[in-house]
């Protein structure tokens, strides 16, 4: 049974054995009864024990005992809160590479300049697609001691991914069959936060007895299910397009234009729960600097750290699973099994060695692993190209590459800047058709890709261009969860 331990309230600054047996008994009391979730009951003990006299004043309250208890205490001096220390920023920054600096954003460089101060910091890259985010900017990669993992420097969308499929097919019939292969989109994805499939193609994942790990997965897990082979809001797409392939370059394919589906998504609800509840966690167990806050760690040694490490590594194999779902539900309606796939993880941690053999955690949020031969997908925007791409394993890079393009401007900078008008004259000039999206993702609001590319040629080569042109993304009155 899931347990609120004296360790955990200790940590709070609860420092008498008549207080933790209270404490004990009121927070797995709620536990147990499922009137809240672990992470609420010990924020509310956190801020009862800063200022009990709210909690004391709220008639019925499920804390009122424990603050009226505090109070009294207080009165006859026997009970004064442990301040908890703050983590100290390092004074001297570490140098780090930074690809493509003209296109980076001050606010991106700034937050990558604090990821590298941390105490657990031991090596840091900023991709050319950078741009500012919560904690570590997206496109940040960051590597940490072994044993500490970051779940905002993870990211939100956890194990957000790129899947391709290649199919033995000519590219053209995206000009002579644009309705059947719209068509397909339509009847086989999904999108939009509530979106829920209610045929599955497999969902044998379901049966890993990871899904019964914690409670807070347990607890996800039949959404998690409902929401198998459907996609996010944002930027996530899935789309036809034309995949030029040179000779040699993909083992197996000869050299031609071919049909091929590209989806972007992660693991939807259950990966953003899953983000959500131990993002706030790390905050409460690891107190940094303001501008800092959010690049709070977990420690693998410790059971919160553990729960997250089965839960980010179960939402990755999730998204995996909900790219086949997509893909294999299209392939079977086409007729045709895909001649090669390629896909790759960029919100994500892996456990890595760096050159010199120190182990560290290896943050890559918003950037493509390019370890030396590792394959990946490197999109543009909805009427710019994209990248199958081979790693060249650059150490300084941390075998990484950019994730994109990376956003030009803010969402709300593209409503207020970008016209109607001259979206859909580019939509027509190169010959997109998009089903849903808005303003915010238009091609202007993001760099551009070629650019981008030529800001990593040291770390990347690139091995076949994608070209979109039957875009599908959630309609635009969806709020944006990448």
């Amino acid at each position: 049974m899931e347990k609120i331990s004296n360790t955990e309230l200790t940590n709070l600054g609860i420092n008498t054995p008549e207080l933790l047996a209270l404490f004990s008994r009121v927070a797995n009391g709620l536990l147990k009864n499922n009137v809240m979730d672990r992470l609420q009951i010990l924020a509310n003990i956190e801020a009862l024990i800063d200022d009990p006299m709210p909690y004391a004043l709220k008639k019925g309250g499920k804390f009122k005992n424990l603050a009226e208890r505090i109070i009294e205490m207080r009165k006859e001096g026997h009970f004064v809160k442990q301040q908890r220390s703050t983590h100290k920023l390092k004074e001297e920054l570490a140098t780090f590479p930074v690809y493509g600096l003209e296109h980076i954003e001050t606010g991106a460089l700034a937050q990558m300049k604090t990821a590298m101060q941390l105490p657990v910091a031991v090596a840091g890259a900023l991709m050319a697609d950078a741009h500012q985010g919560y904690g570590l900017p997206i496109g940040g990669v960051l590597a940490t001691t072994a044993n500490t993992i970051i779940p905002f420097a993870v990211g939100v969308d956890i194990a957000c991914r790129m899947c391709l499929s290649i199919f033995d097919m000519p590219a053209a019939m995206v000009d002579t069959e644009t309705d059947h292969l719209k068509g397909l989109l339509l009847k086989h994805t999904n999108f939009g936060m509530g979106g829920v499939n209610k045929q599955h193609h497999d969902d044998s994942l379901f049966d890993h007895a990871d899904w019964n790990a914690t409670k807070t997965i347990r607890n996800l897990k039949e959404r998690a299910r409902a929401q198998l082979g459907t996609s996010g809001t944002g930027n996530h797409f899935v789309e036809w397009g034309e995949l030029a392939v040179a000779e040699g370059a993909l083992k197996g394919i000869p050299a031609g234009n071919y049909l091929a589906l590209l989806s972007h998504s992660g693991s939807r609800g259950f990966g953003g729960s899953i983000a959500g509840y131990y993002s706030k966690l790390a905050m409460t167990k690891t107190k940094l600097p303001a501008e800092a806050k959010h690049l709070a760690w977990l420690d693998l040694d410790t059971e919160d750290g553990q729960e997250y490490w089965i839960a980010m590594n179960l939402a990755g194999e999730y998204a995996s699973a909900n790219h086949h779902e997509i893909h294999n539900k299209i392939a079977k309606a086409l007729g045709r099994a895909p001649l090669l796939r390629i896909e790759n993880h960029h919100n994500f941690a892996w456990k890595e060695q760096l050159p010199d053999g120190t182990e560290v955690m290896v943050h890559r949020k918003g950037a493509t692993p390019a370890g030396e031969g590792v394959l990946g997908i490197i999109p543009g925007s909805m009427s710019t190209p994209g990248f199958v791409v081979r790693g060249k394993g650059e150490a300084a890079s941390i075998n990484s590459a950019s994730h994109g393009a990376g956003r030009l401007m803010s969402r709300s900078a593209a409503f207020k800047t970008i016209d109607k008008a001259a979206v859909a004259a580019n939509l027509v000039d190169k010959h997109i058709t998009l089903i849903g999206s808005d303003i915010d993702e238009a091609p202007m609001a993001y760099k551009d890709i070629h650019a981008v590319m030529a800001a990593q040629t040291e770390l990347v080569d690139v091995l076949a261009e994608f070209h979109p042109r039957i875009v599908r993304m959630a309609d635009a009155k969806e709020k944006p969860e990448d």
